[in-house]
């Protein structure tokens, strides 16, 4: 067998395979053999069937079978003793003229090669780390909240500003029908609410939806309609009182606080506003890693320069997935996914050059501190060493889990390098400023 190469350019090549008959004579003639041994073939006794009639059944199927197996074997064992960084896999070029009665052949791949690039986390202006803080307002709020979930619900007789009432919102035309509870606080405008005040149950208030909430969001709650037809929904909805209730807050004691910490960790106001500023920053964090993790992923796949083979890419995908493709759906699809082809490209060069590789026990610590974190969101905050070992057993003896947590643990291994290697620069928000800037 004699294997060589033709660099087109830069990024494609074109490998050549010869194959003697020496390549593969032997193996087919054993496995004919043997075929001979088992064959059941009418007017021959088992095992006594002429090796012409063999051949002449399943010589050539067999001949394609091995030399195809040869191919694989030789292309795949080719580019690994090259050090080929080939991009999907290599192609067959089409041969309509193929002689299987000849004694030796050719066969030509054609392979997309992996650029040549730097990368630079250095970036000339700052990329921006958000520092997302739990403010006042937001820790007054939520002070609020508990008070409320935990308050009690003492019955009205009709409805004023601080009821929570429910009812329920009708729609014959419209298919809606559902009962909601809510405060008035939630309804938008002066008029919305105003329409319900004084009401008693068994009233029945009439309500467009056009503007009806704060939120147009909370029509997908309280109206149960779809999010494709919330948004732009203005028609008239019927809202019949079934309950109305004032909440009494509860009481900011030592009750509550161990009923919300566990006994004795929260023992003023002080200490409460404390934690939640603490717990809510926790989850913040997480939130201000994944902007920055995005923002550097933009950079690295904006301002590092490369070409890629599209052309060959582009023919790989047409015959690459389960159902083949046409050329102009090949064309689309690359164009949805070259910037995800381009960061794995520029990923893999990162995690190559700083020696990045997820160890068994890093993804074993990994999966041991994610469950300790997950048991203490239900109250267990001191679980025993063996018990998170036998969790993480249990979890990493999943393949799926291994391949989930290990893609986590990557990325994490990727923003600490951002952290230490990019030029950041930290900036302070606010959560509210925050949602407001990137999500609204």
């Amino acid at each position: 067998m004699n294997i060589t190469r033709e660099n087109i350019d830069e990024l494609n090549a074109v490998v050549k395979v010869d194959i003697a008959k020496e390549d593969y004579s032997d193996k087919v003639e054993k496995i004919l053999s043997d075929y001979r041994k088992s064959a059941n073939i009418p007017g021959f006794r088992k095992g006594h069937v002429p090796m012409s009639l063999v051949k002449k059944q399943y010589g050539k199927a067999v001949l394609v079978d091995e030399v195809n197996k040869l191919l694989q074997d030789a292309i795949g064992k080719y580019l690994v003793e090259e050090k080929l960084d080939v991009l999907g896999n290599p192609l067959p070029k089409p041969q309509d003229d193929l002689d299987w009665d000849s004694d030796a052949f050719s066969f030509e791949f054609e392979l997309g090669l992996a650029p040549e690039f730097d990368v630079k986390l250095k970036s000339k202006k700052a990329i921006t780390h958000y520092n997302i803080i739990a403010d006042d307002k937001m820790i007054n709020n939520q002070v609020d909240h508990i008070r409320k979930q935990y308050g009690k619900l003492i019955s009205q007789e009709e409805v004023s500003k601080e009821s929570e009432i429910t009812g329920k919102f009708s729609n014959e035309a419209e298919g809606i029908e559902n009962v909601a509870t809510f405060t008035l606080d939630r309804l938008k405008g002066k008029s919305n609410p105003k329409m319900v005040i004084g009401t008693k149950v068994g009233d029945v208030v009439t309500f467009k939806t056009k503007g009806l909430f704060n939120d147009d969001h909370d029509l997908m709650t309280f109206l149960k309609v779809s999010h494709d037809d919330v948004h732009g929904l203005d028609v008239e909805v019927t809202f019949e009182v079934s309950e109305i209730n004032k909440r009494e807050l509860a009481d900011l004691d030592q009750e509550l606080f161990d009923k919300l910490f566990g006994k004795g960790i929260v023992t003023t106001v002080t200490e409460l506003k404390e934690k939640i500023k603490a717990d809510s920053e926790k989850q913040f964090t997480q939130q201000g890693d994944q902007k920055l993790l995005n923002d550097v992923t933009e950079y690295l796949v904006e301002n590092t320069k490369f070409d890629l083979p599209a052309t060959f890419l582009q023919k790989w995908m047409q015959t690459a997935g389960e159902e083949p493709m046409t050329e102009e759906q090949a064309k689309e699809e690359y164009e949805k996914s070259e910037k995800s082809m381009r960061y794995q490209l520029i990923e893999g060069k990162l995690i190559q050059e700083h020696n990045l590789q997820v160890q068994f026990e890093d993804l074993k610590a990994y999966a041991m501190e994610m469950i300790k974190g997950q048991m203490a969101q239900f109250g267990q905050m001191n679980p025993t060493e063996k018990e998170l070992e036998d969790i993480a057993a249990r979890i990493l003896s999943n393949q799926d889990e291994v391949k989930r947590l290990s893609e986590q643990l990557m990325s994490q291994k990727l923003l600490d390098l951002y952290k230490r290697e990019a030029n950041l620069k930290t900036k302070e928000i606010t959560y509210d400023d925050f949602v407001k800037e990137f999500y609204s």
